[in-house]
């Protein structure tokens, strides 16, 4: 059985491993700021951050068989407000049209642009290598139980979501694109330049220029980049799309990956999520649908989720029982639960 749960501070040097095999902004492979990023977390599960620009929830994922923790992902609650904007690229397509030549042309420009109204985001996925291509879908489990929690604490989120794709990298982990157009204006290497946004932002909008740039002025392999997602990450886009998340020609600074957007209150996985009464004994044969279930009754073992058949009795919920162990679920308790379909 596969358990994903919140992250806690022994998960360090696992989650630091996992953070050098992939590159993610919301993941940087530096053990100090892996260790801020779990004590944060820790404070957002107790409820002890009232501000919502401090809230974020990092999951990992355990492999019950070993107890070894083998990936891990993140919800954020604000991104970006006043005095500390996200920051993106917006694409636009220009017209261009000679009456004396009858000949036109169209032109993809980008434009860096800055969001101060603070959308939520999904935070960045990373599954170890040898758990890839799982039968049990290990990189679904890992993204949509983020929307399992979004379903069970709405409250705590903003109206929007966005979602940061990342685009194609090199298989030194670098970008063609930071290189033909950041790296123009700012000396510092994509990795470099990635690490320090996790303190500061200032130097993005000092050192890039704010003018719309004419993406024909870039080398083509540059260029072609913009909007696009690596072979790696198609799955990811398709299954946000399935979840309502659309691209609005916003892509990120740094690679070009798109960033893509939702109506928190209009994702199906979302809208579905409901909190029931656990009930004692095993659900059984009977139970032929599955989802994501969830308990935190327990304050020593926190969020814990399972993917696990369900039977549901109006207001009351029965798992099997190796499921509502996992969970710490105990008899009376509210266990959420977010149907998926077999194929997720």
């Amino acid at each position: 059985m596969f358990v994903i749960r919140q992250a806690i501070p022994d998960d360090v040097p696992t989650l630091l491993r996992l953070a050098r095999m992939v590159h993610f902004i919301n993941l940087p492979a530096d053990a100090d700021i892996i260790a801020a990023k779990i004590a944060r977390s820790s404070r957002s599960f107790a409820g002890e951050l009232a501000d919502e620009r401090e809230r974020q929830f990092m999951f990992v994922l355990e492999d019950a068989s070993t107890g070894g923790v083998i990936g891990t992902s993140s919800l954020i609650c604000q991104m970006g407000w006043q005095g500390w904007p996200h920051i993106y690229l917006q694409v636009r397509r220009r017209e261009h049209f000679s009456r004396d030549l009858n000949t036109g042309a169209v032109h993809t420009t980008i434009q860096l642009m800055t969001d101060e109204s603070g959308p939520s985001e999904l935070g960045g996925l990373i599954l170890a290598p040898g758990y890839r291509g799982h039968r049990e879908k290990l990189g679904s489990l890992l993204s949509l139980v983020r929307f399992h929690f979004l379903g069970m604490h709405r409250a705590q989120f903003r109206p929007r979501i966005i979602a940061e794709l990342m685009g194609p990298l090199t298989p030194d982990s670098n970008t063609l694109f930071w290189e033909f157009f950041g790296r123009r204006f700012i000396n510092l290497s994509y990795s470099e330049a990635d690490a320090f946004c996790q303190h500061s932002k200032e130097f993005m909008l000092s050192l890039l220029p704010r003018e719309e740039i004419y993406l024909s002025t870039l080398p083509a392999e540059a260029r072609n980049l913009v909007g696009k997602v690596g072979d790696e990450t198609r799955p990811a886009k398709a299954m946000l799309e399935k979840q309502g998340f659309r691209y609005h020609d916003r892509c990120d600074p740094f690679d070009g990956g798109p960033y893509l957007e939702a109506s928190v209150d209009e994702i199906p996985l979302v809208k579905s999520t409901r909190t029931l009464r656990f009930v004692a004994g095993d659900a059984g044969a009977a139970a032929a649908a599955t989802g994501f279930v969830s308990c935190a009754a327990d304050p020593k073992l926190g969020f814990r989720a399972v993917r696990s058949a369900f039977t549901v009795e109006g207001d009351s919920i029965r798992l099997p029982a190796a499921a509502a162990a996992a969970i710490g679920a105990r008899e009376g308790c509210p266990v959420g639960l977010t149907p998926i379909g077999a194929g997720a």
